[in-house]
């Protein structure tokens, strides 16, 4: 095995995960690749990155990279996944996976044919409040989980035209579609506490399109996702109302008591809380909730003791998961290396981004349920593993 995994960036986006990568001792990033070759250089140049590409599928047959974070609009995301997995590289790709069904079966049946890592870069299951909660499950502080709910609340209306005023890809690819079409930051952190469940089945209610009737994009989507086991998960989408923007809350409720997030971008908000009852046992109406960060001290230590570089990332707050950017580079680069196995893998990437297209259709017909297929199943019924 190499010394380190040498990484090739596609994409502007790329670069909030760059302080990560340049900090990895097993990662070296050799190659940067952007439209924009006026952006590129000077980005290049401004990281020491040695290796600048225009075109993706160059840097895909460029011999001094091993793996490659795809960070581009969301409609590139699986040709270009497949193009990088051709070539031999292990892929990284930002959320959602696909934009459509059909993406979702060539990029797992691809995954599964190169014997690549592939990781989709979830990174609201890095949160420091995702990861605490889910270590409240694994000790059974919640008792049996059965219900959660989670809300996507963000005002992206000026990020649909480009500083020239051409439409931008979110025109097309987010509010021109119907539906949940972003699910996977408010699923990502409640599927990994519901481990080991899968979805079964998704409805998708919306509320019209009132603040910008123009485009398809209703102002609020309720989606109901049904899991295997009966259980319930709630979301909210909703980008185009006027009001602050909230990025994210989630709830979760099971037998031993209850956590809800404060609402808020994380840097700022406040009211974190958790209630457990004793045992289960109903208490009087005089017991209320707790500070969820009273048990903060079950974080694992690596949360607990950032490296620097961490630290400084969890100091941007908003749009680097508190820190926790930083940890999901740093468990890619262990998934190439063949130290563990890609904590968000194909089948998650598959199930989570297809939420959006079920979500889409079962908008288009009036909230009738829509059954998620079985992606570690082929045709001939036999479950594939990479």
């Amino acid at each position: 095995m190499a010394d380190k995994i040498r990484v090739g960036i596609a994409g502007a986006r790329g670069l909030v995960y760059l302080p990560g990568f340049l900090d990895m001792p097993g990662a070296e990033v050799t190659a940067f690749c952007d439209l924009d070759e006026k952006f590129l250089f000077n980005t290049a140049d401004k990281y020491s990155i040695p290796h600048k590409f225009r075109v993706f599928e160059d840097m895909c047959d460029f011999g001094g990279v091993d793996a490659i974070f795809i960070a581009t609009p969301m409609q590139l995301h699986v040709p270009q996944a497949l193009a990088a997995l051709s070539a031999g590289k292990h892929v990284l790709c930002e959320v959602v996976a696909c934009t459509s069904m059909d993406e979702l079966f060539w990029l797992k049946e691809a995954v599964e044919k190169s014997g690549r890592v592939y990781m989709m870069c979830e990174n609201y299951v890095y949160r420091p409040d995702a990861v605490l909660i889910k270590e409240l499950v694994t000790r059974g502080m919640l008792g049996d989980i059965y219900y959660a709910e989670s809300e996507y609340i963000e005002d992206i209306k000026s990020w649909l035209t480009y500083p020239d005023g051409k439409p931008s890809w979110r025109q097309y690819w987010q509010v021109g579609k119907r539906g949940s079409f972003y699910p996977t930051h408010c699923l990502g952190p409640i599927m990994k506490w519901f481990g080991g469940d899968a979805v079964d089945t998704v409805s998708c209610f919306g509320a019209g399109p009132f603040t910008a009737p123009e485009f398809r994009q209703e102002d609020t989507t309720t989606t109901i996702v049904r899991l295997k086991s009966g259980k319930m998960i709630n979301i909210r989408i909703d980008v185009m109302s006027n009001r602050p923007n909230q990025i994210i809350y989630y709830a979760l409720q099971g037998t031993k008591g209850a956590v809800e997030t404060g609402r808020g971008i994380p840097s700022n908000k406040c009211g974190d809380k958790i209630y457990l009852s004793d045992g289960g046992v109903r208490v009087s109406r005089g017991i209320d909730w707790n500070d969820l960060w009273d048990y903060g001290y079950l974080l694992p230590e690596h949360y607990r003791n950032m490296p620097p570089a961490a630290r400084k990332l969890a100091e941007n707050g908003d749009y680097n998961c508190c820190g926790g950017d930083y940890f999901i580079v740093q468990d890619f680069i262990r998934a190439c290396r063949g130290e563990i196995y890609p904590p968000v893998d194909v089948y998650e990437a598959c199930e989570w981004s297809a939420v959006a297209m079920l979500a889409e259709l079962s908008a288009q017909n009036d909230g009738r349920a829509m059954k998620m297929p079985d992606f570690k199943n082929g045709r001939d019924g036999l479950v594939y593993k990479i």
